[in-house]
């Protein structure tokens, strides 16, 4: 095969936010399938906040990515040799193909999927991990319940904006949380929530739980967890006895090495919010979405047809190419996307 397949590895460990300099391009043959394999040639990839923790050598719920290995990520694509009876040539399918142009794997660890139902580059966020993160934690620790409050941050994004939706579909008060005020107006207007607050314009916690308790005056009964930092601080005080807290994330503190609390020399808060999980019997629940897997069926029976019809709507931003993956990757730590960020690698 004549063709060459690119590649981005992991040239360096970060120290702090990751930089150019902590990865490579390399060009190199395309592979070829061994017995039960598929080759696929990526049209499109996934970037997500995981991957930052993958590039630290700590340990973690995941093995980390060598220095040297192929960057870590969801793709969809399409098969152009298969030594499996799954996939036939031409086929769409969604695996774990890396930041790279071609991959080869095993047929049994891939999804197929059907481009005349939904797009495919759904199978990367509204259809994919995280559209399951937030429909799974919403339904499974959340337990929403119509007349509640909830409150979401990183609203547009590909989870912010799922439980936000599906909490909104089944009665609850929506509150998102967002960086800027364009993607406020999206939360509000695009996605349906009740209120939006822009956390860039409030300079510390305080400020910003003044805004909460203003646009919560009941309370906040769920809150979705996935930013935690200035929002964790600000919303913990306003939970209401027996409120929920699903915690898929915290990016906000990725860049610190994982727990960023006294990041900075700021005041240890750790003290003060557990003793508000006792005060008000709260449930906080920790979850890896990757140990759910059974549900997924279920969800895609549940949401796929929200999708279709545009009961739940999405947002994504494109980079082009795949040597725009870390500049997006990037940005996307610093919340410079408005939605789920995709890298198309080819049409």
């Amino acid at each position: 095969m004549s063709e060459m397949m690119k590649r981005i590895v992991l040239a360096s460990r970060p120290t702090g936010a990751p930089s150019d300099e902590n990865f490579r391009l390399e060009t190199g043959p395309v592979p070829a399938p061994a017995e039960g394999e598929i080759l696929v040639r990526v049209t499109a990839m996934s970037l997500d906040p995981y991957m930052r923790g993958r590039m630290d050598d700590a340990k973690s719920y995941a093995q980390p990515v060598p220095v040297g290995g192929t960057m870590e990520g969801g793709s969809v694509g399409q098969v152009i040799a298969s030594n499996s009876p799954h996939f036939k040539l031409g086929d769409w399918t969604f695996g774990m193909f890396g930041w790279a142009t071609h991959s080869v794997q095993n047929a049994k660890l891939c999804r197929k999927l059907d481009p005349s139902q939904v797009p495919v580059n759904t199978a990367l966020g509204v259809l994919g991990m995280p559209g399951f993160t937030g429909w799974f934690g919403l339904m499974e620790y959340g337990k929403p319940k119509a007349g509640e409050t909830l409150v979401v941050a990183a609203a547009t994004g590909p989870v912010g904006s799922m439980v936000g939706q599906v909490a909104k579909s089944m009665g609850l008060r929506v509150i998102g949380i967002a960086g800027g005020a364009e993607k406020c107006r999206m939360a509000v207007e695009e996605f349906g929530f009740d209120a939006c607050l822009d956390h860039r314009a409030h300079a510390d916690a305080k400020e910003l739980r003044a805004a909460l308790q203003e646009a919560c005056p009941k309370g906040v009964d769920i809150y979705f967890e996935n930013v935690a930092g200035k929002v964790l601080e600000a919303v913990m005080p306003l939970m209401n006895v027996g409120g929920r807290i699903p915690v898929c994330g915290m990016i906000s503190w990725y860049n610190e090495g994982g727990l960023g609390m006294n990041a900075g020399g700021a005041k240890d808060q750790l003290p003060k919010m557990w003793r508000t999980i006792l005060v008000n019997r709260l449930h906080v629940h920790g979850f890896i979405i990757s140990d759910h897997w059974a549900r997924f069926p279920e969800f895609l029976g549940t949401v796929a047809p929200m999708v279709a019809d545009g009961r739940v709507k999405y947002v994504e931003d494109i980079a082009e190419g795949l040597e725009a993956a870390p500049q997006a990757f990037m940005g996307m730590l610093l919340g410079k996307n408005r939605g789920k960020q995709i890298v198309k690698i080819a049409d």
